[in-house]
């Protein structure tokens, strides 16, 4: 897969980690999926880190704050999607129902983001591009792939996205459930789905997926550098293998080995 030079609007462009122990993630993540890191200064004693495949920003990662410590927020992941007007999203964001979380605002000479809570009550960012665009390399193998809503009353949710940044709903039915793929002109660009009493005690939230080589293989490596596998891995018909895990921090993500030949698995 060609290294991207920009993103495409209202689809994924970034994933940023909010780690209760910025350097035993650090450490987890880049054995895990062999990434390199560049730590950005950004105060006293704390550093954005670039998470990178050689050489390209695929993701970064930063330490909690006190304050979200005492709050008792867990380690977490935040997906971040390309717009055009960051501030004109996060006022029709509002009309629509959803609540602003941190922004509009600048971040330095990077981009322009914000941070909302959507109706449903799921985090989610949005970023008009500057200087950096978000991730560099996808389609490929140990980078982003996916992003999927968890979400209650997902008919209503669906609407709000859809209203929002423009994007089709297109329903499939799946054994034992209707999965929604929203898509914009390029294709489907994420999921989502009906949280059932089975996911009681669990927030809506956006799940990230990492695209791998080996679902069994990478799930055992997890395992290995202290993480816990909460999904096993699953096969998911014409689609791929999947498994959950959870950080030795606590933040939750996917991994997926698609079936489909669209990930590049010798870059």
């Amino acid at each position: 897969m060609a290294k991207l030079t920009s993103s495409p609007i209202s689809a994924f462009c970034w994933a940023e980690l909010c780690s209760s122990d910025w350097a035993g993630g650090k450490q987890f993540y880049t054995q895990l999926f062999d990434w390199q890191f560049d730590d950005q200064p950004i105060g006293e004693d704390c550093y954005y880190t670039m998470l990178k495949k050689q050489a390209d920003d695929v993701a970064a990662m930063y330490q909690m704050m006190p304050e979200q410590k005492e709050a008792n927020i867990p380690s977490h992941w935040l997906g971040y999607i390309a717009v055009k007007d960051v501030d004109a999203i996060a006022d029709k964001a509002k009309q629509l129902g959803a609540t602003v979380i941190h922004g509009p605002c600048d971040v330095m000479s990077a981009g322009r983001m914000v941070m909302i809570s959507d109706p449903g009550g799921a985090f989610v960012a949005f970023w008009q591009a500057n200087e950096h665009i978000g991730t560099q390399r996808i389609l490929e193998k140990n980078t982003p792939y996916w992003h999927e809503l968890a979400c209650r009353g997902s008919e209503k949710i669906g609407q709000f996205y859809s209203e929002l940044l423009g994007w089709q709903i297109q329903v499939e039915k799946m054994e034992h459930m209707d999965y929604t793929l929203f898509c914009n002109e390029q294709g489907p660009v994420a999921g989502m789905l009906e949280m059932t009493e089975e996911w009681e005690g669990i927030p809506p939230h956006w799940m990230i997926y990492f695209a791998v080589a080996d679902c069994d293989a990478m799930s055992e490596k997890s395992t290995s550098l202290g993480g816990q596998v909460c999904v096993p891995p699953t096969d998911i018909p014409n689609i791929g293998r999947f498994a959950v895990i959870t950080d030795p921090q606590g933040a939750v993500f996917s991994i997926m080995q698609s079936c489909n030949g669209d990930i590049d698995l010798d870059a």
